[in-house]
């Protein structure tokens, strides 16, 4: 976040395409030494086939010569910086005493998201809801893989989840907000939203608008994007000025404390520059440690 507050980096708008209800989504960026494009498709009917939504590829180049220097898992790279950046949230605007996650889509982003989130602070307990009780049980029994000293639970409603949780994170596609319009359920927890990635997409009602001083963003872009953004803004439930990246929080604010009191919402939508500098990590940690497959052009 501090590359892109300090501007060090070169990244191109991504190519957006819808076709038939499905995205396809080319984004590369360069930075020191490196740089890399992601080819990824999101496709929201994906789950009732028993393929996951979103696929895809990032290359790595060498930012020197143009090479091509590594070829990585696309879908994989993307949770894990989704989820680390959602971390970074959580780490820095989530309450002091916050000990339960509530996890309100059971995707793939869903244990990402649930396993990183308990990396970030204390956490004893993580609730889980999806409209899909099979999926919910899918991901309870799938987490303790990854986080074997946390207790699960199957949250019967969002409702049940919101009363249990200080930390939500909402990780679904839905069209319409997925949290109940209701303040007192909302007054005083850290919300992280993955899912919304289109103007039309929204996962959060107008009530927690009301409670909230700040929107926390990942990147500049994001208010064009998402409509956990547009519409607030459009519909003046927001001002502009409301609007901050987390990047600016974390370099200019002298008020953490303060920040971790009061309801909260990072929302993330992610960008290319995240993906260059996962890739990176994962190509120079795979070379010092021998690992990957070397592929002869």
């Amino acid at each position: 976040m501090h590359v892109y507050e300090r501007h060090e980096f070169t990244m191109p708008q991504r190519l957006h395409v819808d076709h038939e209800g499905n995205t396809l989504l080319l984004m590369p960026c360069f930075i020191k030494d490196y740089f890399a494009t992601k080819l990824v498709t999101l496709f929201p009917e994906n789950p009732e086939r028993g393929v996951p939504m979103l696929n895809g590829l990032v290359v790595l180049n060498n930012g020197r010569t143009g090479e091509p220097i590594a070829v990585l898992d696309g879908l994989t790279l993307t949770a894990l910086r989704t989820a680390a950046v959602g971390s970074v949230s959580i780490r820095h605007l989530a309450p002091n005493d916050a000990r339960a996650v509530g996890i309100v889509g059971a995707g793939v982003q869903g244990f990402y998201q649930a396993w990183l989130a308990c990396e970030a602070g204390a956490i004893t307990d993580v609730y889980v809801y999806d409209l899909y009780p099979e999926k919910t049980s899918a991901l309870v029994e799938r987490l303790p893989q990854v986080i074997p000293t946390v207790t699960l639970h199957r949250a019967a409603s969002v409702e049940e989840l919101l009363k249990r949780t200080q930390i939500v994170i909402t990780a679904t596609t839905s069209l319409d907000p997925v949290l109940p319009d209701n303040e007192e359920l909302l007054a005083g927890k850290h919300f992280v939203g993955i899912g919304s990635y289109k103007p039309a997409v929204r996962e959060f009602p107008r009530a927690l608008y009301r409670l909230i001083k700040v929107v926390y963003i990942d990147t500049d872009h994001a208010v064009e994007e998402s409509g956990d953004l547009i519409v607030p803004l459009r519909s003046g439930w927001i001002k502009p000025e409301q609007v901050v990246t987390l990047g600016r929080f974390l370099s200019e604010s002298k008020n953490r404390d303060e920040a971790k009191r009061e309801t909260s919402l990072f929302k993330s939508v992610g960008m290319a520059l995240f993906d260059v500098c996962a890739s990176r990590l994962v190509y120079e940690n795979a070379v010092r440690k021998g690992l990957g497959q070397q592929i002869e052009l």
